[in-house]
């Protein structure tokens, strides 16, 4: 755990994200005790350096506070190092003020709980059906076979995108944020967003025409004073719903079955009710961590942590650290699925907090109370397989053996 430190560790580098989970914890511990308010050269590329806040405290700040930090110019690495995102005042993510609040309370409305209640009904039965399934085969790749299909499966039902379609959008879901292999490029997945961008703005050239019951046609047939969505706006927030509902909860399922295994006691706990789901759920957002940072560029010179930090910075939000701070989580290193209070930052925070949050909760839930119901016991059948990223952490395959609870 000493190749790690500090000054070392390139956070531009998805490789520097392969290493053990305890050493990443060790490593952002670092962070918190040495260089809480750290500012990171980039070598070798002819981008900024940025600042990186590992301390809850500080992340939260910053969360809260859309006057002196914007998302305008993009809300993660890949695009604050380069200088901009072609979707900022257009999709909700890297939008801010007035149109920020418009567009939030569009999304709002489609993600309202009484809205997605039979959407939660079935997400509950897809993942039970997808468990038992599992459990029946006897062995799997849980990440394939069961993670991949629950949140993929809701959204495209929100977004209204036929059945055809949805293996394909998984791959390039994949594509434009993380990659299963290392020696895919920056290129391809500027060609994976393309993809997605053309697929939605021809989807939602249709349901123009004929509107259904689903986000997509709620985007397409809205007005915000009295002017419909400009169509860069329609399929940018597709786009986001699509890549922040997919690829959040899929990392967060795989981890927490990972979890698990890795600790049967809580297993335990939980199989005998010990735990709620309700708590489990909180405990493996805070536990995966699966966005490990959000960006914000700062407005005007301000101090934090007593460092200055000026207009123009790129600043990064590390929830991985934060979520690990031991000034807020006792034993921060220990999977406990009853913590309680778990003030994680797993959805963000402040105006930007995740408008899904209640969905990906609700597919986490169905998730572990299948395998509560349908599985005595799981364990590792192979080396799980971490995804290559600097924005995402988790794992794309996972092989398991599972036996039945009956």
């Amino acid at each position: 755990m000493t190749t790690l430190t500090v000054e070392r560790t390139d956070l531009t580098d998805p490789r520097t994200f392969l290493a053990p989970d305890a050493e990443l914890v060790e490593m952002w511990r670092r962070f918190r005790s040495q260089s809480p308010v750290h500012w990171h050269e980039v070598e070798g590329r002819a981008v900024p350096g940025f600042w990186v806040l590992s301390r809850y405290e500080d992340v939260m700040g910053v969360y809260r506070d859309n006057k002196r930090f914007t998302s305008e110019y993009g809300n993660v690495l890949a695009t604050l190092l380069e200088g901009g995102d072609s979707a900022a005042g257009k999709m909700l993510a890297v939008t801010d003020g007035r149109r920020h609040r418009e567009l939030r309370n569009l999304m709002l409305k489609a993600f309202a709980p009484r809205v997605l209640e039979p959407v939660v009904a079935g997400v509950r039965a897809r993942a039970d059906r997808l468990v038992r399934s599992a459990v029946e085969a006897g062995d799997c790749d849980f990440a394939k076979d069961v993670a991949e299909h629950i949140p993929m499966a809701t959204i495209a039902d929100l977004l209204g995108v036929p059945a055809a379609d949805r293996d394909d959008l998984l791959v390039l879901t994949k594509e434009a944020l993380s990659t299963e292999d290392e020696s895919s490029s920056a290129e391809e997945a500027v060609v994976a967003r393309n993809e997605l961008l053309f697929y939605f703005a021809e989807l939602a050239a249709v349901r123009r025409k004929d509107p259904r019951d689903d986000v997509l046609s709620v985007l397409t047939t809205s007005t915000i004073d009295g002017e419909p969505l400009t169509e860069q706006e329609i399929i940018f927030n597709c786009y986001s719903i699509i890549i922040g509902g997919d690829e959040t909860s899929r990392l967060s399922m795989i981890s927490a079955m990972r979890a698990l295994m890795e600790h049967p006691e809580q297993w335990r706990r939980l199989t005998s009710g010990d735990v709620t789901v309700e708590s489990a759920v909180e405990e493996v957002l805070r536990w995966a961590s699966p966005a490990m940072h959000f960006g914000r560029r700062v407005r005007e010179d301000v101090e934090i942590g007593g460092r200055l930090l000026r207009a123009d910075d790129v600043v990064t939000l590390w929830n991985s650290s934060a979520n690990y701070d031991e000034s807020l989580f006792a034993d921060p290193g220990s999977f406990d699925l009853g913590r309680t209070p778990n003030k994680h930052v797993a959805f963000g925070y402040g105006p930007h907090f995740c408008p899904g949050a209640y969905l990906g909760r609700a597919e986490i839930a169905a998730l572990l109370s299948a395998l509560r119901t349908h599985v005595a016991e799981a364990v590792p059948n192979g080396p799980a397989r971490p995804i290559h990223s600097n924005f995402l952490h988790g794992y794309s395959s996972l092989p398991v053996s599972l036996s039945s609870a009956r």
